[in-house]
């Protein structure tokens, strides 16, 4: 039987030698990168927990179907008292809070908390309006939306968020009605979208 010695004995060696080839300076540029790694694993296991926090304290968290939470800046919703109306009604699905915004001319002029399962109206003026979906579950209060020129927006999902949008509709003495679905895979008989567009 062959003897392994000499040859662990070898590799022991290159070891100790590559080791013993590192300079000072070497040493100092490797010991800081390890360091810095040190501190962004530390950040960024921090972050995961307070996302774990904030997530556990909200994700049963619901607003009412017809909820504004953003009227410092779009207002709240009126009811249409002039000659010629419209409107949109929206269902939610079963497995989905979903966040309702109406745009006119690219801006938000009708927006609604619909919980799940839930069926909500919105009216106005005959116009061209689109509709905005934002999907998702546990409502937290606080968490930073976007920012526009009325405020920051303050309010959103802390899971399963998803944005959809229809195309705009020109509506006149007329309803349009929404049936939203969630299917298994993601995917939405809406376009996606996203938070710049829908806010």
């Amino acid at each position: 039987m062959k003897n392994k010695f000499p040859y662990t004995f070898i590799l022991l060696c290159s070891i100790l030698i590559f080791s013993s080839c590192e300079s000072e300076v070497e040493k100092k540029q490797r010991e800081a990168k390890e360091e810095q790694q040190g501190i962004e694993l530390e950040a960024r296991l921090e972050k995961e927990h307070q996302e774990k926090v904030i997530h556990d304290k909200y994700i049963n968290n619901s607003l009412s179907t017809g909820d504004t939470p953003y009227p410092y800046c779009f207002g709240t919703n009126q009811s249409c008292t002039n000659w010629g109306c419209a409107g949109i009604t929206v269902k939610t699905p079963n497995n989905s809070d979903v966040l309702v915004t109406i745009k006119k001319n690219d801006n938000v002029v009708r927006h609604a908390y619909i919980a799940a399962g839930n069926t909500y109206k919105f009216e106005f003026p005959n116009g061209t309006y689109q509709a905005f979906f934002y999907y998702g579950k546990g409502w937290n209060p606080n968490k930073n939306m976007k920012e526009l020129e009325c405020d920051v927006l303050k309010g959103g999902f802390v899971a399963d968020e998803l944005f959809s949008k229809d195309a705009p509709q020109s509506l006149e003495n007329s309803i349009l009605s929404y049936e939203l679905i969630l299917q298994q895979t993601g995917n939405f008989s809406t376009r996606p979208s996203n938070s710049d567009e829908a806010f």
